[in-house]
């Protein structure tokens, strides 16, 4: 199955990214008043449906407006709630457009009907904020009892392609250029190169975007293939790069002890710290060249 789920009404054109507004810079002595571009963060409301129980909430991101559909897919395949795109029915955005700014802040999944879905095992009840996906989950033990792909020890890649990979990511974002303020992540293909990128407010956003995107592609799990992240590697997208099937992943910013943990119980390579200069590498050396 392909992206002909997509039969349900889904914004893209109405979905702005940023907007401009009047500021005032102050720069030493002097002081002036000029229009900035910011980037724009909205609410999306991720609710699913299936044929045995009524469509209900799922959880709130605060994301950058665009590609809710990829977001919103690759949100549930990382919390192992689908496994394949035939798991999808249907995805569309279901709410009216917000009143300040004609974005639309719902979207509807709906499972195929040989889907299993507990409710009460699965449902996180919790805000998800744009700096952190995990914050206020019912506790940190349904966090760790996600299972894990077992991944493969196929892909390579050198020092000098992982010095390279921030250069390459910055130049192929389009966000940031604009509004300075928006993370991205970065597919790595078996050659070394970004083929592709998604930004969002959100780093954990934009991993989930650029996992809807393979997923809607029928590419998942990944194969051979690796992630480049303009922050740094938190627990959430370690896991999140391990449910896709990642087996590298390198960070401009560090991880933290628990992702370290994770990726080294799973097999992935992870690096951090990334530059044209160097890089720290924590976990698994075998896939570096």
């Amino acid at each position: 199955m392909t992206q002909d789920i997509l039969t349900g009404f889904i914004a893209t054109a109405s979905q702005a990214r940023h907007e401009s507004i009047e500021i005032i810079r102050n720069f030493g002595d002097h002081q002036e008043s000029l229009n900035d571009t910011i980037s724009i963060e909205e609410p999306l409301e991720i609710r699913i449906a299936g044929p045995d129980f009524d469509e209900t909430t799922l959880t709130i991101t605060m994301r950058t407006p665009g590609q809710d559909h990829e977001l919103s897919l690759g949100f549930i395949y990382s919390e192992g709630i689908i496994s394949t795109l035939d798991d999808v029915a249907d995805v569309e955005h279901c709410r009216p457009p917000s009143i300040e700014r004609g974005i639309h802040n719902a979207i509807c999944i709906t499972l195929a009907p040989h889907v299993s879905f507990n409710q009460d095992q699965l449902r996180r009840n919790f805000y998800t904020n744009s700096g952190c996906g995990v914050c206020g989950k019912t506790s940190i033990e349904s966090v760790l009892a996600k299972p894990a792909l077992p991944l493969k020890n196929e892909f390579s890649i050198s020092s000098k392609q992982i010095k390279q990979l921030p250069v390459c990511l910055r130049e192929l974002q389009t966000e940031f250029p604009i509004t300075g303020g928006i993370h991205a992540a970065g597919l790595i293909n078996n050659e070394g190169r970004i083929v592709m990128v998604r930004e969002d407010i959100g780093r954990h956003n934009a991993i989930d975007k650029l996992i809807g995107a393979k997923l809607l592609a029928d590419e998942l799990p990944l194969k051979t293939e690796g992630l480049m992240l303009s922050g740094r590697a938190g627990f959430e997208l370690v896991q999140k790069a391990i449910m896709a099937g990642a087996e590298f992943l390198s960070a401009i910013g560090p991880p933290s002890s628990l992702s370290i943990s994770l990726a080294k119980e799973a097999g992935m390579t992870l690096a951090g710290f990334a530059n044209d200069r160097g890089f720290n590498l924590y976990t698994h050396p075998q896939r570096i060249s």
